[in-house]
C-alpha cells in the first residue's frame, strides 16, 4: 500500500490510499482526508480486508504513519508480517506504477470534474481491475473472482455470462477452483516470462558495482526537490560503507569523519569517491575553506557536476525496467 497525493477537490480531499495485490494486481483506492495511521488502519479495515481477507505480508515504504505503533498493532492482530521498502526507493513498492496509471486516468476527466475527482476513483479503479494485465496476461477482476465482470457493454449487447446456470453449488465451487488453478498457473508462468524479459534488456546498460565495508562513497541529496536542475546531486560530506545486508543492494553507511547516525541506503543513492583526497574533505568540513582557495578541487567539481561519472552507476540494482 502506498500513499497517493493530488491537488485538493472541492471538498478538500487531497489523499488516496492505494491497495493492491501483488499477484492479481488487483487494486482499491480510497480517498482519504489525511494520512494519519488512524485513517490508513480504517482504510484497510473497511476498505480490503473485510472484503478479502487477511493479507499474509503488508509492503509499504517508511512513512511515518505506515511505521506507527497503530498499523504494527493492527498487523499483530490479523497476523501479517510487517515489511517495508528500502528508503528514498519507490521502485521497490509495486503500487508505484498503479499510482502512474491511476493519474493518468484521472488526468482524463473534464476541466470540470477535476473539482470532485474523488468521485471518479472508484470507477476509474474498477475499469483499471477489469483490464487485461501485460504482466499476468488476465485482468485482475477475473483473478481475484475466477470469473470475467459483466460490464455496461454486455447489457447493451445482451449478452450473458458464462456458466450463469450450475446445477449445484458444489458444482459452482469446483468449475471456479479449476479455474481458479488454471489462470493462477497461466498468470505465474506469464509473470515469470516478463520479469526474465525485463533482466535481459535492464542488464545489457548496466554492469555491476558492488561495494565493500570500508569503500568511500558519497550519498545521493534526496534534499532536492522540484526545479533544482543545476544543484549538487551529491551530498558534500563523505560516507563509509559499513556492511551490505544479506548480500543484496542494500547497504549501511556512515560519515567518514565527525558524528552522524548511520544509514541504511539502497546502492542506487551511493556513488564511489575513493579518488577524492581524505585530508582536503577533513579540512574543508572541519574549518570552511580559506581565503582566496577554492572550496573543492577538481575532482570534487567533477563529481558534484554530473551525477553518474562513468555513465552507468547509477543504475545498477534497479527493480524495474
Amino acid at each position: 500500500m502506498d500513499y497517493l497525493s493530488v491537488e485538493p477537490d472541492n471538498r478538500d480531499t487531497r489523499n488516496i490510499l492505494v491497495i493492491t495485490d501483488h499477484f492479481t494486481k488487483f487494486a482499491v483506492a480510497v480517498p482519504t482526508k489525511d494520512q494519519k495511521s488512524r485513517t490508513i488502519a480504517k482504510a484497510l479495515w473497511e476498505n480490503f480486508i473485510v472484503h478479502y481477507g487477511f493479507p499474509s505480508r503488508l509492503l509499504s515504504d517508511q512513512g511515518r504513519d505506515f511505521e506507527s505503533h497503530t498499523i504494527k498493532e493492527l498487523c499483530a492482530l490479523i497476523g501479517a508480517d510487517k515489511i517495508r521498502t528500502t528508503p528514498y526507493h519507490p521502485r521497490g513498492n509495486p503500487v508505484e506504477r498503479f499510482n502512474r496509471t491511476l493519474l493518468d486516468m484521472l488526468g482524463t476527466l473534464e476541466e470540470e470534474d477535476k473539482s470532485h475527482w474523488r468521485d471518479f476513483v472508484k470507477p476509474l479503479v474498477h475499469a483499471y481491475n477489469c483490464t487485461r494485465n501485460d504482466t499476468t496476461g488476465f485482468s485482475p477482476y477475473e483473478l481475484m473472482f475466477g470469473r470475467q465482470p459483466r460490464l455496461p457493454i454486455d447489457l447493451v449487447l445482451g449478452i450473458q455470462p458464462e456458466n450463469a446456470n450450475h446445477k449445484s453449488h458444489s458444482e459452482y465451487v469446483n468449475n471456479l477452483r479449476q479455474r481458479l488453478e488454471e489462470s493462477y498457473t497461466l498468470a505465474a508462468k506469464n509473470s515469470q516470462k516478463i520479469g526474465e524479459r525485463n533482466k535481459v534488456r535492464f542488464d545489457k546498460r548496466i554492469r555491476v558495482a558492488e561495494l565493500c565495508a570500508g569503500d568511500r562513497v558519497l550519498v545521493r541529496n534526496m534534499s532536492i526537490r522540484g526545479k533544482h536542475k543545476i544543484s549538487d546531486r551529491w551530498e558534500q560530506k563523505v560516507h563509509v560503507v559499513v556492511k551490505r545486508i544479506n548480500d543484496g543492494p542494500v547497504y549501511v553507511v556512515e560519515p567518514e569523519l565527525g558524528d552522524g547516525p548511520k544509514r541504511t541506503l539502497h546502492r542506487d543513492l551511493l556513488l564511489p569517491c575513493g579518488f577524492l583526497p581524505v585530508e582536503e574533505m577533513a579540512g574543508s568540513r572541519s574549518h570552511g575553506p580559506s581565503k582566496g582557495k577554492k572550496p573543492r578541487n577538481k575532482a570534487e567539481r567533477e563529481v558534484q557536476s554530473s551525477d553518474n561519472p562513468d555513465g552507468q552507476e547509477d543504475e545498477v540494482y534497479s527493480d524495474e525496467d
